[in-house]
């Protein structure tokens, strides 16, 4: 990709956490962000407001990845306020509570699924249509957001979670494969245990610290840590890497 071209980049669950991180490390870089959020409209403005302040161009948009026609308009959207699109982060994802497998609701199962498999495959179906050269684009890059989760497993945590998330990773590699000649890269990141408030979602707001004992580096990440390693991924300096899975998790 072009370092000349505009670079315009969705983030999906840009508002907080992990994707706030991000869409602010792209301003810096230069992109022009557009943040996707489901809920927390306070939130993704003010995200918003800091990708503003280091002099990039934002918008938020209210999107359930999870859902085929509001995916479309989110990005018909972004195309019309800041450009065609050239990256994608699919960083929107849900894990619900803590628990066992066989104590775990179906419908929380489902759930995490719709979010974190189908709408990291929906979004990328809907950015590659509009990147690929095989498709009248320019070329482009996704970088999924996935998890350490993903070979640990999570025992008596959230085995579901943890296998949507590998389910990306596989994805990451099958995706890359076929769209290496269409000027389209896929990586993905996994994350370890990161300082977030996704662990009170989980109902467990400590969890950050309290298992910090099981990261060799004796330490939860920092959101920035994990937005460094994804704007390396979308930036010319990783052009020639496609179908990698980095893992940034503290020796996990």
């Amino acid at each position: 990709m072009e370092e000349s071209r505009a670079r315009v980049t969705v983030v999906t669950g840009g508002g907080r956490g992990i994707g706030a991180a991000v869409a602010v490390r792209l301003a810096q870089a230069g992109h022009r962000v557009a943040i996707g959020y489901e809920r927390d409209h306070e939130a993704a403005e003010e995200t918003a407001a800091a990708v503003r302040a280091e002099g990039a161009e934002c918008w938020a948009g209210r999107v359930d990845v999870s859902d085929e026609q509001g995916v479309e308009s989110f990005f018909a959207s972004v195309r019309d306020r800041l450009g065609p699109v050239t990256g994608l982060v699919n960083n929107a994802g849900v894990t619900g509570l803590l628990g066992r497998f066989t104590e775990t609701p179906v419908e929380r199962m489902r759930r995490v699924v719709d979010v974190n498999l189908m709408g990291v495959l929906l979004c990328s179906r809907r950015a590659a249509l509009e990147m690929s050269t095989r498709h009248g684009g320019a070329g482009g890059s996704i970088v999924n957001i996935s998890s350490a989760a993903a070979t640990l497993g999570s025992p008596g945590e959230y085995v579901h979670y943890a296998a949507s998330k590998a389910a990306v990773d596989a994805l990451t590699v099958g995706l890359a494969k076929e769209l290496a000649e269409e000027g389209v890269r896929v990586n993905s990141v996994q994350p370890g245990l990161v300082d977030t408030d996704i662990h009170a979602a989980m109902g467990a707001p400590d969890r950050a610290r309290t298992a910090a004992a099981r990261v060799p580096m004796s330490r939860a990440g920092a959101p920035a840590e994990i937005a460094g390693a994804v704007a390396w991924l979308l930036s010319p300096e990783a052009s020639y890497t496609t179908g990698a899975v980095l893992r940034v998790a503290g020796g996990l």
